[in-house]
């Protein structure tokens, strides 16, 4: 057993559990944070951030404004049978790398103090006496607050038996995701979003270079008929001309980054006492281009709710409260 008992423990590094972590270690909060892999790394993500988080990340300590970053108001939809529609978009968004943002992130908490466990897999956690054990392999640490920001799908969820791993898992609702980064010669403010049977692939610019993110979605059973990755490109995806396109331009990494087993499934905001916030809540569709400023908005509010806590405004019961209504009340 570690000694220290911290306030907040965060399971899951992401652009969730590093927000929380950097707002609370700046309001005086001891923090721990668990992160199973070492920064910087990449992730399965279509990369591209509303512009509604601008002004949050710049709040955290990220210098958005010196880095170039492509600012995206184009949209551009494609099927594969040639039908287009081309659309400004009125708010807009701007791209990014997940290997670069969570890597600045992780930075600046360390900064500020957080407590950073690299490459740590949490195995379980508990309630004792109102408090949680957080255990590793190694180690146990309690924490007044437990917050799961693992992600689409963790070992802790099955761990917490949540009802979304025990859902249908026909292959109608089995999606895998798959992600490259490429060097490619496209106009910097536009978004693709190019679809083909049964999924579809979203392409734009990131980190101020030649370098685009090529990410999509599609059921799995589209991979298991095809045999392989490289079968499904060429009989599946290669059907629309912009795709034909894309996968032909040069890969700046060798294989692609593959995630399996995405479920849609409703999830619950909290379980065993234990908050959820970014994917570990709930899940939206990537086609919404939303999912990385919902886990911003929700590591924000609960951060503002888990200070009402410590100075005694809320008891648990009304932050649990208080929280549940904040999540379903903006993304239930």
């Amino acid at each position: 057993m570690a000694d220290e008992t911290y306030d907040i423990g965060i399971i899951g590094g992401g652009l969730a559990g590093l927000a929380l972590a950097i707002e609370s270690t700046k309001a005086g909060r001891k923090v721990i944070l668990f992160e199973k892999e070492t920064y910087p790394y990449h992730k399965v993500c279509g990369e591209y951030i509303s512009n509604e988080s601008w002004n949050y990340l710049k709040s955290l300590g990220v210098d958005l404004d010196s880095m170039n970053l492509p600012k995206i108001n184009q949209l551009k939809i494609s099927s594969a049978e040639g039908n287009e529609l081309n659309q400004k978009l009125d708010k807009g968004g701007f791209g990014i790398s997940r290997y670069t943002l969570d890597f600045k992130l992780a930075e600046i908490a360390k900064k500020h103090g957080v407590h950073l466990l690299e490459s740590t897999k949490v195995k379980k956690v508990h309630e004792t006496s109102g408090k949680f054990d957080i255990c590793t392999i190694n180690n146990s640490y309690t924490v007044k607050l437990a917050v799961g920001a693992h992600g689409k799908r963790s070992v802790l969820d099955k761990k917490l038996n949540r009802d979304f791993m025990n859902a249908d898992q026909r292959e109608s609702k089995n999606y895998v995701g798959i992600k490259y980064h490429i060097e490619a010669h496209l106009p910097d403010n536009l978004i693709g979003l190019h679809l083909f049977k049964n999924g579809y692939c979203g392409i734009s610019k990131v980190d101020g270079t030649n370098r685009f993110c090529l990410c999509y979605l599609t059921l799995a059973s589209n991979l298991k008929n095809s045999g392989s990755i490289e079968n499904m490109e060429k009989q599946i995806l290669s059907k629309n001309k912009y795709l034909r396109e894309y996968l032909s331009y040069k890969r700046l990494y060798e294989q692609p980054l593959v995630i399996s087993q995405i479920s849609f499934e409703r999830k619950n905001p909290m379980e065993e006492g234990v908050f959820m916030v970014g994917d570990a809540a709930g899940l939206i569709v990537p086609l919404c281009g939303n999912g990385m400023s919902m886990a911003l908005k929700a590591a924000h509010e609960f951060h503002k709710l888990s200070e009402q806590y410590f100075h005694q405004r809320l008891s648990r019961k009304e932050l649990i409260q208080r929280y549940l209504l904040f999540w379903n009340r903006e993304f239930g």
